[in-house]
């Protein structure tokens, strides 16, 4: 029987519900919240949001004006409004609906949009059937090119789409952010230790904007101790 559990993230008292053999966040999530460097007078969307663990680390860190979360699956929308009570946020909207064409309801004013997408595609690997899983590891409900296409559409000029995923789909990353009016700005590459090649990589494109790339220093996530490297710190410390 499934059940459900309130995870400590063990930063700033932040908790998120999921269920203990669905699907549950990783460190994608960290490094993306992470990585968008949100200010506070911002309005952000998260799309593919899941169980909202983005939207809380974003709250966590940043503290934006608002953020909407948006997530297709009703059972997953669910736990992410009953996560942004636990944690008293008053600042995050859940919408549980696809995200393409969610612009044609929430506008296209927003700063920020930050996703998380499905890394594979349908034709690729084995898909589990359970159907949050599915959806949250395979292209079901939405493709790479469908998340740069809505993001753009929802961002405002000069707005900015920080996204992660695979190494081996950067080339599409920034083919479709630039089919789609978002010049890659910024960009880190995430490797397992030092000793190992990138395997994700985070990308920021800004829509309207010039040519000109920054690369990040690189994210080693284990040390030669085989130890993972503490992604969230409190400010005091």
């Amino acid at each position: 029987m499934t059940r459900e559990e309130i995870c400590d993230l063990q930063f700033k008292g932040l908790r998120v519900i999921q269920k203990d053999d669905g699907f549950r966040f990783g460190t994608d999530a960290v490094l993306l919240a992470r990585f968008a460097s949100v200010k506070r007078i911002e309005r952000v969307i998260d799309l593919c949001s899941g169980t909202g663990i983005v939207p809380i680390l974003l709250n966590g860190l940043y503290a934006p004006r608002s953020i909407a979360s948006v997530e297709i699956l009703p059972q997953m929308a669910d736990m992410a409004k009953r996560s942004m009570e636990l944690n008293h946020f008053t600042n995050v909207d859940v919408f549980c609906r696809n995200l393409i064409d969610c612009h044609k309801e929430l506008g296209s004013s927003f700063d920020v949009v930050t996703c998380n997408p499905p890394y594979m595609k349908m034709s690729e690997g084995i898909v589990n059937m359970t159907d949050e899983l599915t959806v949250a590891r395979h292209e079901v409900h939405c493709t790479l090119e469908d998340c740069i296409r809505e993001a753009s559409r929802l961002l405002k000029y000069g707005g900015r789409l920080c996204m992660i995923h695979r190494t081996e789909r950067l080339a599409d990353v920034i083919a479709f952010m630039r089919a789609y009016q978002l010049e890659p700005k910024r960009m880190q590459t995430v490797h397992p230790a030092v000793d190992k090649p990138a395997n994700l990589v985070l990308v920021e494109g800004a829509k309207g904007r010039n040519v000109g790339l920054k690369m990040e220093p690189p994210v080693y996530l284990y040390n030669e101790h085989g130890e993972m490297k503490r992604l969230l710190k409190e400010e005091s410390e």
